[in-house]
């Protein structure tokens, strides 16, 4: 029998939720017996392939972090949004209340200082910016939310071991935080 398959993606967030998952220390050796790792800091796969299970931390704040969404929702059978980033948009959401174009022109081309030349990047390269930062569930449907800012370590354990076991995963007291 196959083991189940792990993926992780970071969208528009501060990798915090990673670090957690890392910190779960010795912890990923007994998880690496049990699944096989996609991508994720464990790995340098760039593009996951169907998986059991998909963590994803960040909420969407360009076109490019809507497109690696919607292809991580096709690849996994199972989508968890890990984080406040994901959930509600979390920090990057708070540049919400602001026009995007009035604080691109204003970084970019008039702040004092700039030479006069200065101009707001518009190279095919770099992602379009949304209006508004977004959490994923407003894009693709969400299977399981792990709040926090980050979840901890133990908390993340004990949800992949839920998950793991076909457990529906219930965090008690003293596993959510928001630091």
């Amino acid at each position: 029998m196959s083991k189940p398959r792990i993926a992780t993606v970071s969208l528009a967030g501060c990798f915090g939720c990673h670090m957690s998952f890392l910190d779960i220390d010795e912890r990923l050796f007994q998880l690496a017996e049990i699944v096989e790792f996609d991508r994720s800091p464990l790995t340098d796969i760039k593009h996951c392939g169907p998986c059991d299970i998909g963590l994803i931390e960040g909420g969407l704040c360009n076109a490019e972090n809507v497109h690696v969404l919607r292809e991580f929702r096709a690849a996994c059978k199972t989508i968890v949004a890990v984080g406040a980033c994901a959930i509600t948009g979390g920090l990057p959401a708070q540049r919400n209340a602001l026009d995007i174009g009035r604080i691109l022109t204003e970084v970019y081309h008039s702040r004092p200082g700039l030479a006069a030349d200065s101009a707001v990047p518009n190279d095919p390269e770099l992602p379009l910016p949304l209006a508004k930062v977004h959490p994923i569930h407003e894009v693709v449907h969400v299977d399981h939310f792990l709040p926090g800012c980050p979840p901890s370590a133990d908390a993340i354990w004990a949800f992949l071991t839920a998950l793991l076991e076909g457990r529906t995963p219930h965090l008690g007291h003293g596993l959510i935080h928001y630091d």
